[in-house]
């Protein structure tokens, strides 16, 4: 069991659930799309990011990218470590049907899935692997404001294990909190197959 001293803002009470098997700490739901309305939960979780910083872990869906944006809004972007889970189709034991696109939720990962996702985080572990990608390094790779570059952005994001909806900005956060450079150069070499 990882044990992280940083709160852990997750979408549902089963995300919660899930990530409890995992972790030793603090994790707070957002209830989904019910933080937008209950000011109480912002508040506690801005005092949570004021005092510790916060790890947001949400689904690797349109639903999950919201939450965490406004999470970012309202907390400031340098208190938050945006964790990701990779987008793998399938759908929730607990559900009759997938969700509307059609993949897995924190929920539905396996443990080993969001335990490799937050081991970078726990306490004393190693600091997060970090490369210094910018947007210019993806401008130079072909990767931004060219032809094909946002289908080459899905295939690198892809092959990270990360979101494939990720803007160029949230995909550059990720990789160079994630992946090292062997990782990155594996993966960019993907995109041009």
């Amino acid at each position: 069991m990882l044990k992280i001293s940083r709160p852990i803002i997750v979408e549902g009470k089963y995300d919660r659930r899930r990530v409890l098997e995992v972790v030793d700490g603090t994790v707070i739901s957002t209830d989904g799309f019910g933080i937008f309305k209950r000011s109480d939960v912002a508040a506690l979780i801005k005092k949570l990011a004021d005092k510790y910083g916060i790890i947001v872990l949400t689904d690797s869906d349109g639903g999950g990218l919201v939450i965490r944006n406004y999470i970012k809004n309202i907390v400031g972007g340098e208190r938050v470590v945006n964790v990701y889970i990779p987008q793998i189709e399938g759908k929730e034991r607990r559900k009759k049907t997938a969700s509307k696109e059609g993949f897995l939720g924190v929920e539905g990962m396996d443990r080993e899935v969001i335990e490799k996702a937050l081991a970078p985080y726990a306490d004393g572990a190693p600091a997060a692997r970090e490369l210094n990608l910018t947007k210019t390094d993806l401008y130079e790779l072909g990767l931004s404001g060219g032809a094909n570059s946002a289908s080459r952005r899905e295939k690198l994001a892809k092959a990270l294990d990360l979101p494939r909806n990720l803007s160029a900005n949230a995909l550059i956060e990720a990789i160079n909190l994630t992946a090292t450079e062997e990782e990155f150069k594996l993966a960019l070499a993907q995109t041009e197959e």
